[in-house]
């Protein structure tokens, strides 16, 4: 009895932690892509996804989450089609302040990076896309989004 009692409360604590994914979502996309971008100085780089929605929605929505990050979603209808997109920062340089000393007390004054885990697991083509409809957030699974070609932009000059 006591066994079948652990079992119960460790269901019950997995339930609670678990994400549901819509299958229906009120919106339709036509086609989803993603590019790697690289700026102009050493280190500066990050990855743009575009969503392209069938036809333009009052849907509120939120978040995407894409290769371990996630960004605000942006809604640009500037082309007379309605794209949502995702911008995220993949630079590997930081205006972080480290503390470099021969005591290591010193040290350990460093703030640790900020690494924040998303609730999903992902392939490196698929996104959740999060909605409100009403009070409640909703997630929508997008598969096979097409890598486009990276885009390099130039080194501006000094001077």
């Amino acid at each position: 009895m006591k066994f079948l009692s652990i079992i119960a409360i460790l269901f019950t604590f997995t339930q609670c932690g678990s994400i549901k994914l819509e299958n229906d979502p009120p919106f339709k996309f036509k086609k989803a892509s993603y590019n790697n971008w690289i700026g102009g100085q050493p280190g500066v780089r990050g990855t743009i996804v575009e969503i392209e929605l069938m036809e333009s929605s009052n849907i509120d929505f939120d978040s995407i989450f894409f290769q371990n990050k996630s960004t605000i979603v942006e809604i640009n209808t500037a082309t007379g089609k309605t794209l949502l997109i995702g911008y995220f920062n993949t630079s590997k340089r930081q205006n972080r302040d480290l503390i470099l000393d021969a005591d290591v007390t010193k040290e350990m004054k460093n703030k640790l990076p900020d690494v924040k885990k998303i609730p999903f697991e992902l392939k490196e083509d698929e996104a959740i896309l999060s909605y409100k409809l009403g009070d409640k957030i909703n997630y929508f699974k997008i598969e096979d989004i097409k890598k486009a070609k990276p885009v390099f932009y130039p080194r501006t000059n000094k001077g």
